[in-house]
């Protein structure tokens, strides 16, 4: 059962944010994030809404190493001013987040990990997680499935299913306390466990994360329908931040 997050006034969490731009975009057939997304790339998108966030107070982007100089670019271009470092990533996404975390300000208590394809995420959605992670460590965005899930065997013949009301659709930002998340991911990184989301290292530490109310809009840019999507998106929200001025 997904629980709206509760907050309380008088406290006010901040956080870095990593942003995981490091991925090949092999399903893409190239570099997603440098695609424009309307008027702009996503990644500079996905870097904007962290930007606007005012419980953000870094972010660090994590990208390949040939394009160091253009995120870089990107950023300035952008105007992205609360981008601290842009560095190099790893072989994984796991190893590309621990590269992220590892490289935020030392004062941090709070980590947000965000991928840097999911450029329609909401100041909301990352606030709410943020308010979430100061109370309970660890929070994570997430949907009900509605479709019928099946378990397969060899993907090829059904074994049985699975109660929807018990499995979610996890996106991101993560976000966690900062000590947990970095001993966590470096815990994984020396087993080589091969996670596909941050939310599973800590839960290799005993850790429960929070769930908080993700969004249908807030998809990752996977394959070439899923710009088509977002454009859709984009349109009916009147093109967010045409009205910036560098425009």
């Amino acid at each position: 059962m997904i629980i709206p997050c509760c907050r309380k006034k008088e406290e006010t969490p901040h956080c870095s944010a990593v942003i995981v731009a490091a991925g090949s975009s092999q399903r893409m057939g190239s570099d997603k994030l440098l695609h424009n997304l309307g008027i702009m790339p996503v990644l500079a998108r996905t870097l904007l809404v962290f930007q606007d966030c005012e419980l953000v107070d870094e972010i660090v982007v994590v990208t390949r190493m040939e394009k160091l100089e253009e995120v870089a670019e990107l950023c300035k271009k952008y105007r992205i001013e609360k981008a601290s470092k842009v560095i190099c990533g790893g072989a994984t996404r796991m190893e590309s987040a621990l590269a992220g975390v590892s490289e935020v300000k030392k004062k941090a208590k709070l980590i947000a990990i965000h991928d840097g394809a999911r450029p329609l995420v909401s100041v909301e959605l990352i606030e709410n997680t943020v308010f979430a992670a100061a109370k309970y460590k660890a929070a994570v965005p997430a949907i009900k499935s509605v479709d019928t899930l099946k378990l397969a065997e060899d993907g090829e013949t059904v074994t049985g299913s699975l109660d929807r009301e018990l499995v979610l659709r996890v996106q991101t930002p993560q976000v966690f306390d900062a000590d947990l998340i970095k001993g966590a991911l470096t815990f994984a990184a020396e087993k080589k466990l091969p996670l596909t989301d941050d939310c599973s290292a800590v839960e290799l530490m005993g850790v429960k994360a929070r769930i908080v109310p993700g969004e249908e809009d807030n998809i990752k840019l996977t394959t070439p329908r899923d710009m088509l999507f977002a454009a859709a998106i984009l349109k009916d929200r009147g093109e967010y931040l045409a009205d910036r001025a560098w425009v």
